[in-house]
């Protein structure tokens, strides 16, 4: 906790200096400041629409992420076992992959607004296109790491391709796709907020990108603060699961 402890401090000491110089200044509002923000924002229903935005903005935001992770997470696993398995489909699809993985995302955002619109397609193509390339690569690495004598062993038994695949490749595959879901998640809000902020009308990016020109600083932490615990919270349900489905992971280290 110590860090934590450290970070909160150093930010209260210059939040003071700050006001003591200015109270009027916007840059570091006061942690009490922040908290009455929060509350607010967690409570209040907006006047307008007589919703509370925070939570529709979270509610539209982690659809997207889930989606576009969920989707990112089953093509990566498919193509992976296929490279690492097939020996065709290795030399017709790594080279591809490993091309794919050096595009930056964030440059064909405008080029995604064309083809799909500015509408939810569009920001869960960007997550899917942001992250499947690295996590096929490392998945199709994982299925060459397997010992050869499994497949062996396997098809000397009688086992077709499909049956290898099934029960010889996808059991030792799955820890290694939860563990790559886990290390995107930072990717994939990244993204996911970039295109929030450029083409949206609901979400925890847009609604950061919208209050900025207002330098409603007190929002903006906010909504990172409560992005950075939603995140932490999806990454340890995905450590919990893992070590819940694969105990023997956890007993080998």
């Amino acid at each position: 906790m110590l860090p934590f402890v450290l970070v909160l401090a150093a930010y209260a000491i210059g939040s003071d200096i700050r006001l003591t110089a200015n109270p009027a200044d916007k840059l570091l509002p006061a942690p009490g400041t922040i908290w009455d923000t929060a509350i607010r924002l967690f409570t209040e229903p907006d006047r307008r629409s007589q919703e509370i935005l925070l939570w529709n903005d979270t509610f539209a935001s982690l659809a997207r992420l889930l989606g576009g992770v969920a989707i990112s997470a089953l093509i990566a696993m498919i193509i992976g076992m296929a490279i690492g398995i097939l020996p065709y489909a290795r030399s017709g699809l790594s080279g591809f992959v490993a091309v794919l993985s050096m595009v930056p995302p964030l440059a064909l955002l405008p080029i995604l607004f064309i083809v799909f619109g500015l509408g939810e397609v569009s920001k869960v193509v960007l997550i899917v296109i942001g992250i499947t390339p690295f996590m096929t690569r490392d998945l199709s690495q994982r299925v060459l790491d397997i010992p050869r004598e499994q497949f062996v062993k396997a098809q000397t038994l009688g086992a077709s391709t499909w049956v290898v695949a099934l029960n010889v490749v996808l059991p030792q595959l799955l820890p290694r796709l939860i563990s790559n879901v886990r290390l995107s998640l930072g990717s994939a809000w990244l993204f996911l907020i970039a295109a929030e902020a450029v083409a949206s009308n609901v979400g925890l990016g847009y609604r950061i990108f919208l209050v900025r020109r207002y330098l409603a600083m007190d929002v903006i932490l906010t909504y990172v603060i409560w992005i950075t615990l939603l995140a932490f919270v999806v990454d340890w349900l995905l450590k919990t699961i893992s070590r819940k489905a694969f105990p023997w992971l956890e007993a080998g280290l």
